[in-house]
């Protein structure tokens, strides 16, 4: 922007980001058009008409996009305007494909007598507390560098909530993985509030000693290896990744918490030598894992041979991979394909229903609305004036990068299936939730970074009248 600068000479100012939350109520008409068209697709595809409750379901999809926008335009008015949209045009699909796996559910149990597990309102139920918090966490965070006077906090409270599966009373194992947390009726994976937590405390973390971080040690092939002494905090990672993965068998969030805190240590210190060293242990420690633990070996053997695994029980992969290839390169349409055929399609398979029934178009057009949040997360790092913020959004975008690379490569047979659930897609009230509030969390740090800086410049006048006041005080 152009102007006048203190002294009064014409100059360059600056860049002002405008609001622009006008093309973010545009872009959040073409995401319900996608949330509310596919959930009338699935209707038509399966019954051949359009779902009777189709007003409501579609009417209250509305009102929480709508008090999502709301809550944005007031309490973070320069917020990034790409990110809403994207979030809400992917748990509207996901909302969809949900009710399409369950209504074969309920075609499947009709003649049993049995009543169906239906997932698709309690999923919508998900969401509305998930839209609640993400309300919450933009009205009462105001600032985002607040976070870091709880480094230490949030540190504490992440390994607590890891560890809380592994109680004797309130723990439960799931599927030979031990992540599950039961209070009364309901079930919680405390794991995904843990990777909010842990992305804040790492951050907080960094930034008062990434400079001692960053001095190089022994050189090794062109690379600096990092300090002896300065290898506490990834061997402490490491042993809390391979402890979740021993004692939990979760191989998911094992690689997800190391993964983050890696990634974060290298954009802080700017340094490969850590990435070396990350690498060497990651490859060490899975190494133990393939022949200590079971639950890992059968993984691997399962991502070496899908079909083959057939023999043993474990046919999820290779179901997913016939599923995907019938879907082609533009799917059977939803309600023509069989994706209920792959157990837990609704969770940790929801991929491999959509490559059924959208095809390879909808799986690359899914793939590039995660890429838009990976990037917006970034950009918002890198306009970030603060330490902190450029490290949390990085964190944050981080988080959403590893798990859909993770889950995705697990799905299609490119590395071993980890177990971990598709952000805003899949079925799971613990990661929707903690998914709206990292996205509350990145529309904070991007409104601080967009924002116009404060214009401090005095007039001449007034800049001569204080001077002279200050004179006339001095003794």
């Amino acid at each position: 922007m152009m102007g006048r600068t203190p002294n009064g000479q014409p100059g360059f100012l600056g860049f002002v980001h405008r609001r622009r939350r006008g093309a973010e109520l545009f872009l959040l008409i073409l995401a319900l058009a996608v949330g509310i068209g596919g959930y009338a697709a699935v209707g038509i595809g399966v019954d051949g008409a359009v779902p009777t409750n189709i007003v409501g379901y579609g009417g209250w999809l509305v009102i929480l996009i709508v008090a999502c926008h709301v809550a944005v335009r007031i309490a973070a008015p320069y917020a990034d305007p790409v990110l809403l949209p994207v979030v809400a045009a992917l748990n509207g699909l996901g909302l969809a494909v949900i009710r399409r796996l369950d209504l074969a559910q309920i075609d499947k149990a009709a003649g049993t007598g049995k009543p169906p597990h239906v997932f698709a309102n309690d999923q919508l139920v998900w969401m509305t507390i998930g839209v609640a918090l993400f309300i919450g966490t933009l009205v009462v965070l105001r600032d985002h560098r607040v976070l870091q006077r709880y480094t230490y906090t949030s540190g504490l409270a992440a390994i607590v909530l890891l560890l809380l599966p592994m109680f004797p009373v309130i723990g439960r194992e799931v599927n030979g993985s031990r992540i599950w947390v039961h209070l009364g009726p309901m079930s919680i994976q405390p794991g995904e509030v843990a990777k909010v937590l842990l992305v804040v405390a790492v951050a907080g973390y960094l930034v008062v000693h990434r400079d001692a971080l960053a001095l190089a040690g022994r050189r090794f092939l062109f690379i600096d290896l990092p300090r002896g002494r300065d290898l506490g905090p990834i061997l402490t990672m490491w042993l809390i990744g391979m402890g979740i993965l021993v004692f939990q068998r979760d191989l998911g969030t094992s690689l997800l918490c190391f993964g983050l805190f890696l990634t974060m240590l290298y954009v802080a210190t700017e340094r490969p030598g850590w990435l070396v060293v990350g690498g060497l242990l990651f490859v060490g420690g899975a190494t133990v894992a393939y022949f200590v633990e079971s639950h890992v070996h059968s993984r691997v053997v399962t991502w070496l041979d899908p079909f083959g695994a057939w023999e043993t029980g474990s046919q999820q992969v290779g179901n997913s991979l016939f599923g995907m290839s019938w879907g082609g390169l533009l799917g059977r349409g939803l309600g023509g394909g069989q994706p209920w055929r792959t157990s837990y399609a609704e969770s940790d398979f929801i991929m491999s229903a959509i490559g059924e029934e959208l095809g390879l178009t909808g799986v690359m057009a899914v793939l590039l609305m995660y890429g838009l949040i990976v990037e917006r997360g970034l950009r918002a790092a890198l306009v970030c004036r603060d330490g902190f913020g450029k490290l949390v959004a990085t964190g944050l975008a981080v988080v959403f990068a590893l798990q859909v690379f993770v889950v995705v490569g697990g799905v299609t047979d490119l590395i071993p299936l980890t177990g971990l659930t598709t952000p805003f897609l899949s079925y799971g009230g613990s990661s929707l939730v903690a998914n709206w509030v990292i996205i509350a969390l990145v529309l904070r740090i991007s409104d601080q970074a967009r924002r116009p800086i404060p214009d401090l410049s005095f007039d001449e006048p007034a800049e001569v009248e204080t001077t002279q006041i200050v004179k006339a005080v001095r003794p």
